[in-house]
C-alpha cells in the first residue's frame, strides 16, 4: 500500500507514533550501573581489570551471576509471525511490541531485557539462533510465534537450554485462565475434575490452557476443543497437529452449538462473536465465560449477562471486569525463577503462580489496584475473579511462590534460604520507601499500643492505610468521621477492618467529650480572637482541631491531617493547640525524596518564606535529628547561588552565618556551605573549589535559603528523578503531628503514621 493510499490515522495512532518517536526513538536505553568518571574506573570496567571476573567465570560458570547482569537479564525473542492483533508482520515490524514487553518486565519486576527480533521462520533455524544465546541471558521469553511452530520451538529449546524458556502467549494466558477458573469454581461450588470445558480456539494459548487445567485436575474426557474447522475429533486430519490432537473426542457432534450444551466453562481464544446468546442459554448453571478474543470478544459481556444473568465473565479487555492480561504473571514468574537460578519453568512453578494469583483475588484489593477500576472498588466475586494487573502485591505473592516451587522441585541452582530477607527485597522494590523506612517500621512495631488519630478518617486513603497499620501491628488508628460513612466506604473498598473491633471512631456530630473539648479549645485560643461560639463551631466542624485536642488531652499519641485543605490552615491549628516544642523558635517542614540515587532530605519546604540565619540553623539541627531516626547519618549542605564565597549577597551571607551557628551548636555534624547544588551532590566538584571541606560524599540533607527555592527544588527533583515523596515531616511540634499534602497516597499515609508512632515512642 502506498503512502498516499493509507487511511487517515486516528488520534490514538497519531499519539502513539509521537510517543514512540520523541524525545528519542524507541522505549528503551542502556545505562551503566558502575561509575565511569575517571581512568581508574575505566581500568576496572574494561582492560586490564575486566580480566579478573572473566577468569573467575571461566573457572566457575556459576559466578557469572555475581559478576555480570546475566542473572537479571531476559531475552524477549520473536520472529513476528503471530503478533497479537496484527498477524505475520515480520520481525522488524514487531520490534515496538517487543520493546513494549521489555518495558513491562522492567516496570513490574525490575528485570532487564534485550528484545531480539530474528529473521527465522522454520523451527530448526529458530532453535539454533535462540539456543546459541544461552551464555548471555538468564531466561528466554518467546513471543508472538505462530502455532504449531511455537510448540516445537519451545519444546526443543527447553530440551537444549539450561535456563528458563517460557512462551508467554501459551503459558502466561494459561496461568491467568486457570486462576480465574479456580476462583469461579469456588464461587459456583463446582470441582475441576467434574466440570465440562468447551473451547473456541485450539491454538497455542488454548492448548496451553487445557494442558495446565489437566495438570490441575481437569479430565480430558470432559474437554471439547474447537477451532475454525469445528470439533477436534478422533480421525480428523484437516488442520491437525499432535498438540491439539491430544484433546480429540470420539463424537459425531462437531459444532460449537452442539457441544456447549451443559458446559460449565467456555474458553474463547478465537474470533469475535462466535459464542451466540442462544448457545450461552444452554450451558450449565453459573457458567464461567472466558471470551478472550481481542479487541472484540467471542461474546460481549452485556450480551452474555442478558442471556445468562448468573454467568461469570472474563475478557481480555481493560474496560470490563476480570481482564485476562499476561502482565499479571510473566514478570513475576521470571522474577522468582531468576532469583533462585532456575534451569526451567516447570509445571509445579506454573501451578504455584496460579494459586498465588487466585489467592490474591480473595484478599482485599489495594489502593493502587482500586485506581485501575472506575466506580466502587471490586471485592472477590463474579466481577472480581482475578486481580488487577496493577496490583503491586502480585510480585510479593507470585515471585516467592514460583521460587519456592523451583527449590522444592530441584531446578533451583541458587536456592533461596532466607525467605524473610527475600520478601524484604521484593517489598523494597514494590514500595521504594521500604529500604529507607525499614528501621522506622521495626521501631514502630516495637512501640506497642501507640494511637494515631486521623483528621480525615472518611478518606479512602486513610481507610486503606488504617488496614495496613492494623495488619502490620504498627499503630491503633482513631478515625474522625461519621460512622455510617466510614462503614459504607469500608464495604465499598473491600476492606475487612471494622469499627470498635479493629479501630475506634470519633464522631464530630456525636461525641460525649464535646463540651470538654470546647472548654479546652477556648482556653487555648480565647485570647486570640476566638469567641465561645466560634470555639463550639470549630470543635464540631474542624476535624484537625478535634485531632489536635485529642493529642493534647492524651487520648491519642500522634495526629495526621492535611489530606484536605491548605497547609497553613492546618499548621495554625497545630500551633494553637499543640504548640511548639520547648526551645523551638519556629516550625519547619522536611521532605524526603527516595529515588534510585537513594534518600535525599530537603528543608524547609512548606513553612517559612524567608527564614533568618538563626532559624535556618535551628531547622538544620532538627532535620539532622529526624534523619537519624531513619538510621541515616546526616550530611548537610547549605545550598546557595554562591559557591564558598563567590557572591556576597544577603542570601549568601545569611547561609554563611547559619553555618557558623550550626558548627557552634553541633560541632560533630557534617555540614558545609554556602555552596552550589552540584557541589552538594558531587564530592569531586566540591573538592576542586574547597579541598578542606569537612563534608564527605554526597550530601543527603539540602538546606535552602528560602521557601521558594526549597519547594521548587523538591517538585523538580521529585518529577525528574521519578522519586517517591515522604512527607512533609513537620519539625518543632511539642507533640507528634504531621500535615500531609492532598496528593498523598495511602502508602504515604502509612509512612507518615509510622514516623509519628516512632516520634511518640522516642520523643525529641
Amino acid at each position: 500500500m502506498s503512502k498516499a493510499s493509507k487511511p487517515a490515522l486516528s488520534e490514538l495512532d497519531q499519539s502513539a507514533l509521537f510517543f514512540h518517536k520523541y524525545p528519542r526513538p524507541g522505549k528503551l536505553e542502556i545505562q551503566a550501573t558502575k561509575p565511569l568518571g575517571n581512568q581508574r574506573d575505566l581500568a576496572l570496567a574494561y582492560s586490564p581489570g575486566v580480566a579478573a571476573p572473566c577468569l573467575e567465570i571461566r573457572d566457575d560458570p556459576a559466578t557469572a551471576a555475581d559478576y555480570t547482569s546475566r542473572a537479571n537479564l531476559v531475552a524477549v525473542v520473536s520472529n513476528g509471525t503471530a503478533v497479537l492483533g496484527l498477524g505475520p508482520i515480520g520481525p522488524l515490524a514487531s520490534k515496538p511490541v517487543m520493546e513494549g514487553k521489555a518495558v513491562l518486565f522492567k516496570k513490574f519486576a525490575g528485570i532487564d531485557v534485550f528484545d531480539i527480533e530474528i529473521d527465522a521462520n522454520d523451527v530448526d533455524r529458530m532453535v539454533s539462533v535462540v539456543s546459541a544465546l544461552e551464555p548471555t541471558f538468564g531466561g528466554i521469553n518467546l513471543e508472538d510465534i505462530k502455532a504449531p511452530e511455537c510448540f516445537e520451538v519451545e519444546h526443543q529449546l527447553r530440551e537444549r537450554m539450561n535456563i528458563p524458556v517460557f512462551h508467554d502467549d501459551q503459558h502466561g494466558t494459561a496461568i491467568i485462565v486457570a486462576a480465574a477458573i479456580i476462583n469461579g469454581l469456588e464461587l459456583s461450588g463446582k470441582k475441576l475434575q467434574d466440570v465440562k470445558i468447551v473451547t473456541s480456539g485450539a491454538g497455542a494459548a488454548a492448548v496451553a490452557c487445557l494442558n495446565l487445567l489437566v495438570f490441575l485436575g481437569a479430565r480430558k474426557e470432559n474437554i471439547w476443543a474447537h477451532d475454525i474447522d469445528g470439533l477436534v475429533f478422533e480421525g480428523r486430519t484437516k488442520n491437525m497437529d499432535r498438540w491439539k490432537g491430544a484433546y480429540a473426542q470420539a463424537s459425531d457432534a462437531h459444532s460449537l452449538a452442539d457441544n456447549i450444551k451443559d458446559a460449565d466453562i467456555f474458553i474463547g481464544l478465537s474470533a469475535a462473536n462466535v459464542l451466540k446468546p442462544e448457545m450461552l442459554k444452554t450451558m450449565a448453571e453459573h457458567p464461567l465465560i472466558m471470551a478472550l478474543a481481542n479487541p472484540v470478544p467471542e461474546i460481549m459481556p452485556e450480551d452474555a449477562r442478558n442471556a445468562r444473568p448468573d454467568a461469570m465473565i472474563c475478557t481480555g479487555r481493560s474496560d470490563f471486569p476480570n481482564q485476562v492480561n499476561n502482565v499479571l504473571c510473566f514478570p513475576f514468574i521470571f522474577r522468582g525463577a531468576l532469583d533462585c537460578g532456575a534451569t526451567t519453568i516447570n509445571e509445579e512453578m506454573k501451578m504455584a503462580a496460579v494459586k498465588a494469583i487466585a489467592g490474591l483475588a480473595r484478599e482485599e484489593p489495594s489502593d493502587v489496584a482500586a485506581k485501575a477500576y472506575s466506580g466502587e472498588t471490586p471485592i472477590f466475586g463474579p466481577d472480581y475473579l482475578i486481580p488487577s494487573p496493577f496490583d503491586p502485591r502480585l510480585i510479593l505473592r507470585i515471585a516467592p511462590a514460583v521460587a519456592e516451587a523451583a527449590c522444592q522441585t530441584g531446578v533451583a541452582t541458587r536456592p533461596i534460604t532466607d525467605w524473610d530477607a527475600y520478601n524484604d527485597q521484593l517489598n523494597r522494590f514494590v514500595f521504594r520507601s521500604g529500604i529507607v523506612m525499614k528501621p522506622l517500621f521495626t521501631a514502630a512495631k516495637a512501640a506497642i499500643n501507640k494511637r494515631v488519630i486521623f483528621a480525615e478518617g472518611e478518606d479512602e486513603r486513610v481507610l486503606r492505610a488504617a488496614q495496613v497499620l492494623i495488619e502490620e501491628k504498627i499503630a491503633e488508628p482513631i478515625l474522625i468521621g461519621r460512622p455510617a460513612i466510614i462503614e459504607t466506604r469500608l464495604k465499598r473498598f473491600g476492606l475487612k477492618i471494622r469499627p470498635e473491633r479493629d479501630f475506634s471512631i470519633t464522631d464530630p456530630n456525636d461525641d460525649p467529650r464535646y463540651r470538654d473539648y470546647v472548654d479546652l479549645y477556648f482556653s487555648l485560643v480565647g485570647r486570640k480572637g476566638v469567641n465561645p461560639e466560634a470555639a463550639r463551631t470549630a470543635v464540631r466542624s474542624n476535624t484537625t482541631v478535634i485531632a489536635a485536642l485529642a493529642v493534647r488531652r492524651g487520648e491519642a499519641d500522634a495526629m495526621i491531617c492535611g489530606i484536605e485543605g491548605g497547609y497553613a490552615n492546618h499548621l495554625a491549628v497545630v500551633e494553637d493547640v499543640l504548640r511548639k516544642r520547648e526551645g523551638v523558635q519556629e516550625f519547619s517542614a522536611l521532605s524526603l525524596l527516595i529515588s534510585q540515587r537513594g534518600a535525599t532530605f530537603l528543608t524547609d519546604t512548606y513553612v517559612t518564606f524567608d527564614p533568618p540565619a538563626e532559624q535556618i540553623a535551628e531547622t538544620t539541627l532538627m532535620a539532622a535529628h529526624e534523619i537519624r531516626r531513619f538510621g541515616i547519618t546526616p550530611r548537610a549542605a547549605l545550598v546557595s547561588h554562591s559557591n564558598f564565597g563567590t557572591r556576597d549577597t544577603a542570601s549568601s551571607l545569611k547561609m554563611r552565618k547559619a553555618l557558623e551557628l550550626i558548627r557552634a551548636m553541633a560541632p560533630d555534624l557534617e555540614v558545609d556551605g554556602e555552596m552550589h547544588g552540584d557541589s552538594a551532590i558531587s564530592e569531586d566538584l566540591r573538592r576542586r573549589v574547597m579541598p578542606d571541606s569537612i563534608l564527605t560524599g554526597e550530601a543527603n540533607l539540602l538546606v535552602f535559603p528560602n521557601l521558594d527555592a526549597a519547594n521548587i527544588a523538591t517538585g523538580l527533583l521529585k518529577t525528574m528523578m521519578d522519586a517517591l515523596h515522604v512527607g512533609p515531616i513537620l519539625l518543632g511540634s511539642a507533640k507528634p503531628a504531621h500535615i500531609l499534602s492532598p496528593s498523598v497516597t495511602s502508602r504515604g499515609v502509612v509512612n507518615m503514621a509510622t514516623l509519628a508512632v516512632v516520634e511518640a515512642s522516642m520523643p525529641a
